[in-house]
């Protein structure tokens, strides 16, 4: 008991001291001492989401509390506020709130859980197959599931943890039976469809907010989806076939799959009015995300799906309140919108892209922009939570960006926010749903870092390979 306080006791000083060091150390060439002091906060705030000495939101929100009582941005007490509330005026960070209640509807209308054990029936008599219907499950869903451990360890996890013991294959020896295969299969899918869709995670939709702060350019749910395509073809296509070459299941076909998902399928009965319905309403989102953006906001699709999820009963207007999830990321996004919103203002990001831009100016932009996005990607083994990651370098780098002459910037912007959902798969705890499928027993310790290594390789390369090539020839 002692113990446990002591290190909750050390994560809560941790912050405050680096604050304390931050701030009397001297200011860098190029960066005021007023921009300093504001990065000596941010930094504490960064490190206190990756310690978490309090849930995520509150630490953004004390951070913000903090900037503001500081005087840290605005010359004027009003000025002061109208930047601590700007997170919450920012139309991206409603979509993802909108997002969020959008897959609570998947999940209260049965809907999602009915698609994956479809493709199961379908799909699964053979062990690839049924590898394949896992992906597919997942991909369905990833449009309009922003939170992927929702998604996949909230939805997808539960229905194939049924399916090993069917096989005789639990955690510990017979865990390669089959377990193991689909499992990794089903992390390895989530990381990719985490970033083919802007709304398949929810630090993209962060991500595009940083991006309009820095570069001035909006990126669309269907440009995100048209620049990411290729890569996310070929990833999504391949990644069941690699898991199955580089960790074989023992057993190659599985027919007790199907009909154990055929016994799941008429538990649940026919497709009821509520499921019927929820179709209609994805397919609506999906339909004004990509044609309808000369008439309205993808922010306002989600309002008006969540109007007429409650007008039709799918959700209850008390289940959206009930939703923590949905309200703690409006609170934890917004206020992290404003925090990196505010290394702007106050001159902290144009000093440093000013200095970086100076020492990397000979260089080829074609190299500049693979060595940053390969540090990005890779650094991402330093940082239990991708949120933190995209908060505390991606404003830096798209500054560097648009600091250095010749560098394509929406080429540039795109490749930096598709790796967040390739990175998820590197490390137990690199993204919300490692941590289960780490935990579950079916992949041992080695073989998790093994393969999050090689599927980590493999992700980057082919965002490097594939997408470099076709981004900067065709955006």
């Amino acid at each position: 008991m002692r113990t446990a306080l002591n290190r909750s006791v050390l994560r809560a000083l941790l912050p405050i001291a680096a604050y304390s060091l931050l701030l009397i150390a001297p200011a860098p060439p190029d960066i005021a001492a007023s921009a300093w002091n504001y990065f000596a906060l941010f930094f504490a705030v960064i490190l206190a989401l990756v310690i978490e000495p309090l849930p995520a939101a509150a630490v953004g929100f004390l951070g913000v509390t903090a900037a503001m009582v500081l005087g840290h941005v605005g010359a004027t007490p009003r000025e002061t506020v109208a930047w601590g509330l700007s997170g919450f005026s920012n139309a991206t960070v409603w979509l993802i709130f909108g997002a969020f209640v959008l897959s609570l509807g998947y999940r209260k209308s049965g809907l999602g859980v009915r698609l994956a054990l479809l493709l199961v029936k379908t799909m699964g008599k053979r062990t690839i197959g049924l590898g394949y219907a896992v992906a597919l499950a997942d991909l369905l869903m990833a449009p309009v599931t922003p939170s992927n451990t929702a998604r996949s360890a909230g939805t997808l996890y539960p229905i194939l943890r049924n399916i090993p013991e069917l096989f005789g294959s639990e955690p510990g020896p017979t865990a390669r039976r089959i377990g193991s295969y689909l499992m990794w299969t089903a992390f390895a899918t989530t990381a990719v469809t985490s970033s083919m869709f802007l709304t398949g995670l929810a630090p993209n939709l962060l991500a595009i907010t940083f991006v309009k702060q820095s570069t001035g350019i909006e990126i669309t749910w269907l440009l995100w989806l048209k620049g990411f395509l290729p890569v996310g073809l070929v990833l999504f296509g391949l990644t069941p076939l690699l898991v199955y070459l580089a960790h074989p299941p023992q057993i190659r076909r599985s027919e007790k799959a199907p009909e154990w998902a055929s016994g799941q399928l008429k538990q649940l009965g026919r497709l009821t009015g509520k499921e019927a319905v929820m179709t209609l309403l994805v397919v609506l989102a999906l339909g004004l995300w990509i044609f309808g953006r000369s008439f309205v906001h993808a922010a306002v699709v989600t309002w008006i799906v969540i109007s007429l999820m409650v007008l039709t009963r799918i959700v209850e207007w008390d289940d959206i309140l009930g939703s923590r999830a949905a309200w703690n990321m409006l609170v934890w996004f917004a206020t992290l919108v404003a925090l990196a919103d505010g290394l702007k203002r106050v001159g902290f990001i144009d000093g440093v892209t000013a200095r970086l831009g100076e020492v990397l100016a000979g260089f080829p932009p074609v190299l500049i922009l693979a060595c940053v996005v390969i540090f990005f990607f890779l650094i991402h083994y330093l940082f239990a939570s991708l949120t933190a990651h995209t908060t505390a370098l991606l404003p830096v780098l798209l500054g560097l960006g648009t600091a250095v002459p010749g560098v394509p910037v929406l080429p540039f912007s795109l490749l930096l926010c598709y790796s967040l959902g390739l990175m998820g798969v590197i490390t137990p705890y690199a993204t919300g749903p490692a941590p289960v499928y780490y935990g579950c027993g079916f992949i041992t310790r080695i073989d998790f870092w093994r393969l999050g290594l090689i599927f980590g390789l493999i992700n980057l390369s082919a965002l490097l390979l594939i997408g470099i090539p076709y981004l900067t020839a065709f955006f």
